[in-house]
């Protein structure tokens, strides 16, 4: 279990003693096995070619200020929640225009040049050598690096995407809650893999982007709780952080269910327990780009 507060900082609606985020060490679950390595940055083909943004016409569109909710089957890794940050974040920035391209294609075509019979071709107006395209993917896969520490030096409940504005008034605000998840050991616990379809299955379903109308290039803010005596360098504690509350909002709210065995070393649930959970943002403002 993790606090849902930033010790005791942040929004005070929130009550922390209904948290079931906990390092776990348990019989294993039905379906579960080891977590395969998959780094992060990896980007040495392109994503599928059918990966479009919006509309997707799957239904109704949920509109922001609104929440989706995952229910995975069992135990994940940190490693997998780590996973579900990263992933989210490159899909956000994608989504609502601030990469003119998936990060894993424009990491690709950036790093290798154009050749005969590529499956995606890229625009003819952008140029992927430009400082600015180069700048934004180095900034982007620091921040992903720095994520992958932090998430293997404490347990994180939430994690802030905040686009435009400020970190205290953006314009839009992605929160996913990690509260829900019961974290076990990599050999006890889902692959990442599967959880990471079945979040985008998820958020494929709610249609929660296509609605929405094209926003400008913009600076992108990252937020996420941790342990304050966690040892993270590079993330800042912002201690008296609140969330903000104006602006379009969507929550992704993940959780797991089924036969989970709760170790006896699994942190208290105490609310004293909570209290030295705090937020931390990230120092470098993620730069949007157009072609």
């Amino acid at each position: 279990m993790v606090p849902r507060g930033g010790g005791g900082h942040s929004n005070p609606s929130r009550e922390p003693a209904t948290d079931k985020m906990a390092a776990l060490g348990g019989a294993e679950a039905e379906g579960v096995g080891a977590s395969p390595t998959s780094p992060l940055l990896a980007a040495e083909q392109p994503a599928a070619p059918g990966l479009t943004r919006g509309p997707h016409r799957s239904g109704m569109a949920a509109p922001l200020g609104s929440a989706v909710s995952v229910v995975f089957p069992g135990a994940v890794s940190r490693e997998s929640c780590c996973r579900f940050a990263c992933e989210l974040l490159k899909h956000v920035l994608y989504q609502r225009h601030q990469l003119p391209l998936p990060y894993e294609q424009l990491a690709y075509f950036c790093r290798r040049p154009s050749q005969v019979g590529d499956m995606i071709k890229k625009p003819p107006s952008m140029d992927l050598a430009s400082k600015k395209c180069q700048q934004v993917l180095i900034d982007l896969e620091g921040m992903l690096q720095h994520l992958e520490v932090m998430f293997s030096l404490t347990l994180v409940p939430r994690v802030l995407i905040l686009l435009g504005g400020s970190a205290v008034s953006p314009k839009e605000l992605y929160e996913l809650n990690l509260e829900g998840v019961c974290v076990g050991s990599t050999e006890k616990s889902l692959k990442t893999t599967s959880c990471v379809r079945k979040l985008f299955h998820s958020l494929f379903i709610a249609d929660v982007f296509s609605e929405l109308k094209a926003l400008p290039a913009m600076g992108t803010v990252v937020m996420l709780q941790g342990h304050r005596d966690c040892g993270v360098e590079w993330f800042r504690p912002k201690l008296n952080y609140k969330v903000p509350t104006r602006g379009r909002k969507l929550t992704v709210n993940l959780s797991c269910d089924g036969d989970i065995s709760i170790s006896a070393s699994a942190p208290s649930s105490t609310t004293s327990a909570w209290e030295d959970y705090v937020w931390f943002q990230a120092p470098v403002t993620l730069k949007g780009f157009h072609e």
